[in-house]
Parts: structure tokens; sequence; C-alpha cells
């Protein structure tokens, strides 16, 4: 039988509970000390071509989150081959950083937000990654809610953000039709799984993801990293579906609140047009990516069937506006870019590379 002495000595010493929890504690205490040796709970991010002047505030924004005291999270800014001052204004802000979120400077010289994202998730020393651009402004809660949503379900591979719309000057009437097509999501107070059969998933604003998941299913090079027209189209879903195709459920979490700054000349009728002409011609690379490659041929022409009834019911229900109004006009253009995007798609293979 153990003596009384002994039981006292036992009593004295902490359980492996309440070890791993003093350990939990002081987590921030070595995160401060020590900031490049220990792995990080959440990497913000943010890949920026020319973006000196925008990203200022969006640094701000993080410097300022509540609700991180306990987590270990740090910033990369991928400078994605700029030729302003980005660079000089990392360096002056890691000057005057705090030291427990380390600030770091990534360069990615291959052209793309795709690319710069691509380099940035390689980089990361979490295993949550979220994305924000150089023109996104988080609320002050965005990394607390980002991280805990992750850390509350484990199982979901990627979710995205509520984004809203931080205007220059007044959207053309009837924006709210193609206000996602400029990254604005707003699909109410819950959190949502986005299902699979609804062919809707978030966009790369604001999304968070698991890295392994990334790195595990997203290849480095993407077809649609490259210009499509005379834009990038695609590449954020190209990734999501890949993400989604490999078993991990995409959400939506609300409490990601997000600002996109959206200048004025992003809601004109060059730029809007433009805009949706590009992610058409990049609809048959990703509607394809949800079918077997034996199946992708059979679903060419129920594809162009669907589009070209979308084509004829827009002429009879908006006639003349389809010419007059920004907005329909914008959406004749991604409906007729969608019906050509097989042989846009089809010439892009066969073009020889230069």
């Amino acid at each position: 039988m153990r003596n009384v002495s002994q039981q006292a000595s036992d009593s004295a010493l902490p359980s492996t509970t309440d070890s791993l929890a003093a350990l939990c504690r002081l987590k921030p205490l070595f995160c401060r000390l020590f900031p490049e040796q220990l792995s990080s709970d959440f990497t913000v991010v943010i890949p920026t071509y020319n973006g000196a002047e925008r990203i200022k505030t969006v640094i701000q924004r993080l410097r300022c989150q509540i609700g991180v005291h306990n987590i270990a999270w740090e910033i990369i800014v991928v400078d994605n081959n700029s030729t302003d001052t980005t660079a000089a204004l990392v360096r002056r802000y890691q000057q005057h950083w705090p030291k427990n979120v380390p600030l770091r400077y990534e360069f990615e010289p291959q052209q793309g937000a795709g690319y710069a994202r691509q380099r940035g998730i390689e980089k990361a020393n979490s295993p949550l990654v979220g994305c924000l651009d150089d023109d996104n402004l988080p609320w002050l809660n965005w990394v607390y809610s980002a991280y805990h949503f992750g850390k509350c379900y484990p199982a979901v591979g990627a979710y995205g953000s509520r984004i809203r719309g931080k205007f220059e000057s007044a959207p053309p009437a009837h924006f709210e039709r193609i206000a996602a097509l400029l990254a604005l999501t707003n699909r109410g107070d819950r959190s949502i799984p986005y299902r699979p059969e609804a062919k809707i998933l978030p966009p790369g604003a604001g999304l968070v993801v698991r890295r392994q998941a990334w790195l595990d299913n997203v290849p480095k090079e993407r077809r649609l990293a490259k210009k499509f027209g005379n834009r990038e189209a695609g590449e954020d879903l190209e990734a999501v579906i890949r993400i989604q195709q490999a078993g991990w459920p995409i959400w939506y979490n609300p409490r990601m609140c997000i600002y996109h700054e959206i200048p004025e000349h992003r809601l004109t009728r060059s730029y809007l047009t433009t805009l949706c002409w590009g992610i058409g011609l990049s609809r048959y690379h990703t509607r394809m990516l949800s079918f077997a490659r034996w199946k992708r041929p059979f679903m060419v022409l129920p594809y162009a069937a669907n589009d070209l009834k979308k084509i004829v019911v827009h002429l009879l229900r908006y006639r003349q506006q389809v010419i007059t109004d920004t907005v329909t006009a914008s959406e004749m253009r991604l409906f007729v870019a969608s019906l050509i995007s097989p042989l846009h798609s089809w010439y892009r293979l066969c073009k020889p590379k230069n």
C-alpha cells in the first residue's frame, strides 16, 4: 500500500492534461520570442502586382486584428514581379512590425495571380492559409473567424468569406446580376456548404484553404493561370474545383467579412464586358473538371445547347437592352463566350508554344 507521503507527492505532480494546457498557454509567448522557429496556426497570403498604394490599407487592417492573442499567425506578401515600390514598402513595415506576427516578403517572377498565390501557399508555415487580394479589406475579426472555423471544421478543405463591395462610384443599373463575377459574395448569415451539384464555388479573394489539401491536389501549372482573352479568368475556380473533386467539402463562412474595393474603371462597360468575355472563355475548362476524361466529349453538346438557350432567352427578354444596357450587354458577352469556349480551349491546347 502506498504511504501518505507518496500520495501527497503524486498529487503535487501535474496531470498530462494540465501539462498540455500549460504548454498551450505558453505558445503565444514562445511565438513572440522565436517567431521564425515555430510553426504558425494561420497564414495570410497577399499576392500583389504594382499594388504599393493599395496594399497599405490591407496591411494596416491586418495589424489591427482583434482576438488573435492566442493565435500564432503570419503574413506573407507575394510580390508578383512588380515594377513599383512594393518591395520597399514591405521593408519599411517590417522595421516597425510586431515581432510576434512575422511579416514576410516573397517574390514570384512568373506573372499571374495563380502563380503568386501558389508561391505564398508553398512558403506558408501553417496548416491553414487565408488568401487576400491587395484590394481586400478584412474586417477586424477576419483572422480570428477564419482560424476558428478551420479549427472547428477540420474536414472542410476550403471556405470562403462574405464579401461586400466598397464602390468608388455608383455601380450601373442591375449590377446585382453580375456582382458575383467581381467576387462579391453574400450567401446569408449562416455557415453553409457549397453543394457540388450546384456548380457554385467561392472566389479566391477571401478564401481559406487547408495547405495540404491544396498541395496534394492543385497542380503548380494550371491551364487557367494564363490569360483568357485580355485578362486572367478562372484560375482560382480551377484550384477550388480540384480540392472539391478530391473529396474535400467547400463551405461559406459569413463571419469572415471583407470589403472589396472596386474603383470606378471596374464599373465601366468596357471593363465589365471584357471581364465577362474572359470568364466565358474559361467556362469549358472549369466545367469539364467535374467530369472524368472519358465523359467530357459527351458533355460538350448539352452545355452548348444550354448556352444557346440562354442567348435566345436573353435576346427575347431584353431585346434592345442587349446593346444599350451595360449589365445586359455584359451578360450576353458571357453567354456567347461560354458557347464558343470549347473551340477556344482546343485552340489554346493546339496552339504552338513560342
